[in-house]
């Protein structure tokens, strides 16, 4: 007898379990500090506000206000078919505290930002999950909370650069190598490492004895069509003899493994690091659909999203995307702009899984995914593998591609990193690394020539835009409104390979490939005049990372 799937539930502990099980009285209880009475959420061992460490649990009213919520389409969890609507809502005790969950008993047509909301747990197992719906009473709906910090003040919370000498300055970028790309290749995915890295390696004129150091992201693991086993897996295809290595997820977003390679060979550790990338998403979720694969995880989880159907990072991105709507005006052509943009460029661009021409009724009309994201605001699930050579500058004029200097690199952690409480109305992780990048060079955003951002969707490439200073918080609609500015004969050519949207989902590195192609004038008929300095961007949600590049010494 086989049992059926259950729906993700959260892993009981002693720090969590006061939550989890509060249900079974009806009560919601919240973590707080007992020195200095804030509430905490999620649970830690240490208060985030006075570091104490007496912890405690408070019974609250269980009234809320509904700060962000998307119908999702797509999506699907055991018990919990679609659609079904995931929503925030930010306690009226203090309304920093926010809380993901599944919103009932509700139209979600007749849902509205600041509505007052009251929890209903549902029981499943031994937990009790805390459930939202509007209450019978609505009084005036109520104001987004405020950001701890609000995205035009970031620039005030970088730490200021410690010396005068860039570790940037002692690199290049030297070799960059490309798989073949496509929707279910149906091959290994270290066959497409290994061409990559072979056509990076040789792109630099170097061979496989020169390389003495290895770096990736995500690195190694059953990661689900999101790697290919990282450092170990490279070295003994190849019989490669590192130096150093490098491999992890927690670091500067998928360039991460490019500028961990930057301070190695600034350090003094490696003179030819091989970095990579490798995605076979679509590989991997045909295996899935066809029983030839598992996947990850069971019925229990540590995430305080997954449980109530937030099983995307699209669940997330689509609230921040509707609160930027709420405050600053932004509609869904905004972002149709964006996807048009990356669609144009992707037809002269061979290598694009889509190259169709789209229009803006194309857009609206797709499929919709999660509101108010459609098919055509996701980035295109692939297989493909990108490689990147890091050199120590000195070796540049010897190697057979004109090099490619990095300028700068912003990295820096400003906003809380929990995807629900973080930024309201940005992509979390884009403000403080973009206000970083800044701090690190004279450059200025009416120097960049070429952007190459990253655009998993559709909104992240709007909040890296105004992020970086392309145009002002808030003011994306206007900058974006018909395209003209991001064409390629625009103010800001952006994402000139097709981007992500229509290219296909190479977590970043793509985008830097493209950057590198742009600088050395070698990217065909969908090339920038005179481009000279390039931004380029990877991740967002998770910790990311900016590269501003430049063609000249």
């Amino acid at each position: 007898m086989t049992t059926a799937p259950q729906r993700p539930l959260p892993q009981l502990t002693a720090q969590n379990e006061f939550f989890w099980t509060a249900g079974a009285d009806g009560r919601l209880r919240i973590q707080h500090c007992c020195a200095c009475q804030e509430l905490i959420h999620p649970p830690q061992p240490v208060c985030r506000y006075c570091r104490g460490t007496e912890m405690g649990v408070r019974e609250v009213s269980g009234h809320a206000t509904l700060i962000g919520f998307t119908l999702n389409e797509r999506f699907a969890l055991p018990g919990l078919p679609p659609p079904y609507v995931v929503g925030q809502v930010a306690l009226v005790e203090d309304p920093r505290i926010r809380l993901t969950t599944t919103v009932i008993d509700s139209d979600p047509a007749a849902l509205e930002l600041g509505m007052r909301m009251e929890v209903r747990f549902e029981q499943h197992e031994d937990v009790w999950l805390p459930l939202f719906r509007p209450t019978a009473e609505q009084p005036e709906p109520a104001p987004l909370p405020a950001d701890e910090i609000e995205p035009g003040r970031f620039a005030e919370h970088v730490r200021p650069r410690q010396t005068a000498a860039k570790f940037e300055d002692r690199v290049a970028l030297t070799g960059i190598g490309m798989s073949e790309i496509g929707r279910r290749l149906m091959v290994p995915p270290l066959r497409l490492t290994v061409q990559a890295c072979e056509r990076a390696v040789a792109d630099a004129g170097l061979t496989m004895a020169d390389i003495d150091g290895i770096s990736s992201y995500p690195g190694g693991g059953n990661l689900g069509g999101m790697g290919e086993g990282g450092v170990t897996a490279l070295e003994s295809a190849l019989g490669l003899h590192p130096t150093w290595y490098n491999g992890g997820m927690e670091t500067f977003g998928p360039g991460g493994s490019v500028i961990a390679a930057m301070l190695a060979v600034a350090g003094g550790l490696a003179r030819h690091v091989l970095c990579f990338r490798t995605v076979w998403e679509a590989t991997h979720n045909e295996l899935l659909r066809t029983g030839k694969a598992q996947p990850l995880g069971g019925s229990r989880t540590t995430s305080w999203q997954l449980p109530f159907g937030a099983t995307s990072a699209a669940h997330t991105l689509a609230q921040n995307a509707q609160r930027h709507f709420h405050r600053f005006g932004t509609t869904r052509e905004t972002l149709g702009w964006i996807a048009l943009n990356q669609r144009a460029n992707a037809e002269l661009n061979p290598t694009a899984v889509y190259r169709d021409p789209m229009t803006m009724d194309d857009y609206l009309s797709a499929r919709p995914v999660t509101s108010p994201f459609g098919l055509y605001d996701c980035d295109v699930p692939c297989d493909a593998a990108v490689a990147v050579i890091v050199s120590a500058v000195e070796t540049a004029p010897d190697l057979a591609q004109p090099p490619v200097f990095v300028e700068a690199v912003g990295t820096q952690i400003i906003e809380r990193v929990d995807w629900d409480q973080s930024t309201l109305t940005h992509e979390p992780q884009v403000l403080g690394q973009a206000a970083h990048l800044w701090t690190r060079t004279e450059l200025r955003p009416a120097d960049v020539d070429v952007a190459e951002l990253y655009d998993g969707f559709s909104f992240n490439c709007l909040s890296w835009i105004e992020a970086l200073g392309f145009c002002g918080i808030g003011e994306a609609k206007e900058f974006l409104d018909g395209g003209k500015n991001i064409a390629r004969d625009g103010l800001l050519p952006l994402n000139t390979h097709g981007g992500q949207l229509s290219h296909g989902r190479t977590h970043g590195m793509g985008l830097l490939h493209e950057a590198v192609s742009q600088l050395r004038g070698a990217a065909g008929p969908r090339q920038v005049a005179d481009a000279r300095v390039a931004v380029t961007s990877s991740g967002g949600l998770t910790p990311s990372g900016v590269l501003l590049l430049r063609s000249e010494p």
